[in-house]
């Protein structure tokens, strides 16, 4: 295939190499008609890497995985989009190719590392993009220039074919107008790829979130004296109340502990690993402070990293406790919006705070999608992001497009209203949603009519996974289990039934259910998940611990039998 001829991109900071004629590689397909753009470290063949260093450049001989899956899949490349030099910053002005100017007001920073891929999308030269997110490259500049920015699950998406800046917790990730066309191009680019070492064949959860579900909101909230934000991050909170979530409030101590050790830990040697044979040669053709924190990665010893990566799994277990009484955890995208004069004046602490809220989630193997929220009195866009655990994809895709078509803002930096939503490829059939049961609505238990009355049916019995407590809750009427997530080692397999209910009765369900019982995400023995009933951590102080049971029945049983005494 002959392939057209690159040329270097005129006029606008956000391109770096324009194809002279759209990449294209199938005529048909899911994404027929579709034009996406690819940050400038995600080969394109026959087009420049540059990563955003003129003296790092090669022309790429095939493409990276993603980008032929998408092709593919009918879309053509229009070219590829300026960064951060290496993938290293979050505001968009760390290259020699000029900073990237913000789609909304041009005094101030787009966000990077994608800076580029999410400005054309803002703009709407293309539909969609590709940008690459190791700290929140492909969440800031979504929430600083009022698009979506899916950042998957780490390993769902191949990054064979990307110049990496942390490879094991690098991610390409997906700039869009909506979040619909986000999932879309999702479904298109995921896959496992043996080629890759960090690629995972993921079962992603198919169910979406309760309908009463719980949002955490981290109790320490840093804004750097943005009022404005802070004020629309508070409207945001509002805003997923309206959609039935309930607030939490849940610590940021482990998050913002393990978000720092990135780059002030041994854990930075993986940015010197990742270009070090470039480096080594050529350390002065990188621009600062990308080279200073590149460097910065040399001094460390293999000690050191072992170090540090066991602070970060100790971290990480006291962060996962959390997810024992939220589903979803809610942050703002960025705290704060700086003009590119502040950023140039102060380039590492302002990128730093950028980051308040986006370094954590791919060292603690998160899945996350921000969404546009408001346009602040200003003019500028503010964004949140929805983040899960892994393999929340599809669930993080639905309840953004509910948030996102409920704010009524147009499409990215354009007059486009939001179109219609669209079904999330990746969940389960609708009009129906699984429901796991613990307790008094098992099958011939005394509630089991309140779901038979709704029309439900029996799936399955099957057997949590074995992160799981069961308790006998006191003074319940009728008799009632609480079923508590715990760390791993320290629970067993509950046994439990899978009923399917219409969702049109899923609500009045819900609306029975009394404290401190809920639904939440279970996960099952064959690593699927699905909601199910839950209960508060609090409320299982001085109840009786079944576990050693094995279920809700076999302790029915045993009470109702108990062994006479010899």
């Amino acid at each position: 295939m002959v392939q057209p001829q690159p040329t270097l991109a005129a006029g606008s900071n956000a391109w770096i190499t324009r194809s002279a004629e759209p990449v294209r590689v199938a005529a048909t397909g899911a994404l027929q008609g579709m034009s996406f753009a690819a940050k400038d470290n995600i080969d394109v063949a026959g087009l420049p890497t540059t990563a955003a260093c003129p003296a790092f450049k090669y022309v790429a001989t095939a493409h990276a995985a993603v980008v032929r899956r998408l092709l593919e899949a009918g879309a053509s490349c229009a070219g590829k989009t300026n960064l951060d030099q290496f993938a290293c910053g979050l505001n968009g002005t760390r290259s020699p190719y000029g900073a990237v100017p913000n789609a909304f007001d041009a005094a101030y920073v787009s966000g990077g590392s994608s800076s580029g891929s999410a400005y054309v999308v803002a703009k709407a030269e293309v539909d969609f993009a590709l940008g690459t997110d190791t700290a929140g490259s492909g969440r800031v500049p979504a929430g600083l220039n009022n698009i979506v920015g899916l950042k998957p699950s780490k390993g769902l998406i191949s990054a064979r074919g990307v110049v990496p800046a942390a490879q094991s917790v690098d991610c390409v990730s997906i700039f869009a107008r909506t979040v619909g066309l986000a999932a879309q191009v999702l479904q298109q680019a995921m896959g496992y790829d043996r080629d890759d070492p960090f690629s995972r064949d993921l079962r992603l959860a198919d169910q979406p979130f309760p309908a009463a579900f719980r949002f955490g909101v981290p109790d320490n909230l840093p804004f750097f004296g943005d009022t404005l934000a802070q004020k629309a991050f508070a409207a945001a909170i509002d805003n997923l109340q309206a959609l039935g979530g309930t607030p939490v409030r849940v610590p940021f101590g482990p998050l913002a502990q393990a978000a720092a050790l990135l780059y002030e830990s041994a854990l930075v040697a993986e940015r010197y690993t990742a270009i070090r044979g470039f480096f080594d040669t050529h350390a002065a053709e990188v621009i600062e402070p990308v080279r200073s924190i590149v460097a910065s990665g040399c001094s460390y010893s293999a000690a050191d990293l072992f170090e540090a990566q066991e602070k970060l799994r100790a971290l990480g277990q006291h962060a996962a406790q959390m997810w024992h009484d939220i589903d979803v955890l809610l942050v703002p995208t960025a705290p704060t919006h700086y003009t590119i004069a502040q950023m140039l004046a102060d380039p590492v602490e302002l990128n730093r705070n950028l980051g308040a809220y986006t370094n954590f989630v791919n060292l603690l193997d998160y899945a996350a999608l921000s969404v546009p929220s408001s346009l602040r009195s200003d003019g500028l866009p503010f964004g949140i992001t929805l983040i899960g655990p892994c393999g929340s994809d599809w669930q993080l895709a639905d309840l953004g497009q509910r948030y996102h078509h409920a704010t009524g803002l147009p499409q990215g930096a354009t007059d486009e209203p939001l179109p219609a939503p669209v079904a999330i490829p990746g969940l389960a059939k609708s009009g129906v949603v699984k429901l796991a049961v613990v307790g008094a609505h098992l099958s011939g238990m005394p509630l089991n009519p309140q779901l038979t009355e709704r029309g439900a049916r029996l799936l399955q019995a099957t057997e949590t996974a074995a992160d799981y407590r069961l308790f006998a809750l006191p003074g319940t009427t009728p008799p009632k289990p609480g079923l508590v997530r715990v760390p791993q080692g320290e629970g067993a397999r509950i046994a439990i039934e899978v009923w399917e209910m219409p969702v049109a009765h899923y609500g009045s369900f819900v609306s029975l259910i009394p404290a401190p019982l809920g639904i939440g995400t279970l996960s099952l023995a064959d690593g699927s998940s699905v909601q199910g009933f839950v209960c508060e951590t609090l409320a299982t102080q001085g109840a009786q611990d079944i576990t050693h049971h094995g279920g809700w029945r076999a302790y029915m049983a045993a009470r109702a039998n108990p062994i006479s005494p010899s």
